[in-house]
């Protein structure tokens, strides 16, 4: 009976980290052990707003739930939207 060891090659370390590179660009804050909880809720909140003023259909649902127009709504959205600073 042969036991296999787990040992990783180099190529499936490089797989590895590519597909966390890859996360990483897709989904701000994945896999960063060193992130803050401030700077957690600013990425969340950055692609919220974001997506919202993406989506016009949310933007219109948000716009007639504050009885504001769609264009006051998209200012006010991009006013609220936290800045990354690199």
């Amino acid at each position: 009976m042969v036991v296999e060891s787990c040992k990783l090659e180099a190529s499936d370390r490089f797989n590895i980290n590519s597909q966390l590179e890859h996360l990483q660009a897709k989904y701000v804050g994945t896999g960063h052990a060193d992130l803050t909880r401030f700077e957690w809720a600013v990425n969340i909140h950055r692609d919220s707003y974001a997506s919202y003023v993406g989506h016009y259909p949310m933007l219109a649902y948000f716009a007639v739930a504050e009885n504001e127009s769609i264009g006051r709504e998209r200012y006010n959205f991009m006013q609220d939207l936290p800045v990354r600073s690199c």
